[in-house]
């Protein structure tokens, strides 16, 4: 192919070319403003927060998709063709994306059945936080210390999920190990005022203290309460350490490992 035949093709489709990007940067362009005023709409805010992230994904999706073919009938390719060309693409892209493909229908599963929400805090195999979206291909988990996690739909629609939120309430063990001589009931009786005196702690169930082993070098002891979901972790922190302080008063021995040897002549 010489200049020659080049300047001609120049001069027959240079402008369906140039009108083609043209379509191509402002119909990008029309597509972000679009995904923008969708967002900062009212219907847009009333949808669960939960499945924002995903209908966001598939809006922009279909708009850049529309602003391509748009773009592909404006330079002259005729849209039977180009149909034609992105079906028998769709095998092949469909063989090479089937991590992709799955992804997205484990989202489409996700906002169906609901097993998670935005802000609520779950456990994914190794991985727990609190849900920020479910995306289109990704679900997003904050940890704790404020690490941002990125789960593959499809990993959640194939393993347990353990939803601490639901429910709204959780269940609380804290274990105390005393020593062998120490009296269990004044132990039971330190443990028990300590809890029925914080804040947070349900009264119905009313707190428990039961013995849950007898160790090697202590008799251990269960704190049993329950809380509203959002005082676990305080309630945790502060009962232990109030536990112990608790014992110490009540003249109770906190037990510590120790091993007896006697010897023989």
């Amino acid at each position: 192919m010489d200049w020659k035949h080049i300047k001609e093709i120049l001069e027959t489709n240079g402008i369906k070319l140039a009108f083609g990007i043209g379509v191509l940067i402002v119909g990008f362009i029309a597509a972000k403003l679009i995904i923008k005023l969708i967002k900062r709409g009212k219907g847009f805010q009333k949808i669960d927060p939960t499945a924002r992230g995903f209908f966001e994904g598939l809006i922009k999706t279909v708009l850049y998709a529309l602003v391509i073919i748009t773009a592909a009938g404006v330079m002259g390719i005729p849209l039977t063709s180009f149909v034609a060309l992105i079906a028998s693409a769709g095998v092949a892209v469909s063989l090479a994306l089937q991590g992709a493909l799955g992804n997205f229908v484990g989202g489409l599963m996700l906002l169906i059945l609901k097993p998670i929400r935005a802000g609520e805090y779950v456990k994914v195999g190794e991985h727990e936080g609190t849900v920020r979206a479910v995306g289109s291909f990704y679900t997003e988990l904050v940890t704790a210390d404020n690490r941002n996690i990125s789960l593959p739909n499809s990993s959640l629609t194939n393993t347990a999920i353990v939803n601490y939120t639901r429910e709204g309430t959780r269940r609380l063990d804290i274990e105390f190990g005393i020593a062998y001589g120490a009296d269990i009931a004044a132990a039971r009786n330190a443990l028990l005022d300590l809890a029925c005196g914080t804040a947070g702690v349900s009264t119905e169930p009313s707190p428990a203290v039961l013995m849950s082993e007898c160790a090697d070098s202590a008799v251990k002891l269960m704190l049993r309460i329950w809380c509203n979901q959002a005082d676990y972790w305080r309630l945790k922190f502060e009962l232990t350490e109030g536990g112990k302080l608790a014992l110490d008063s009540a003249g109770v021995e906190i037990a510590f490992p120790q091993m007896d040897v006697h010897i023989k002549n």
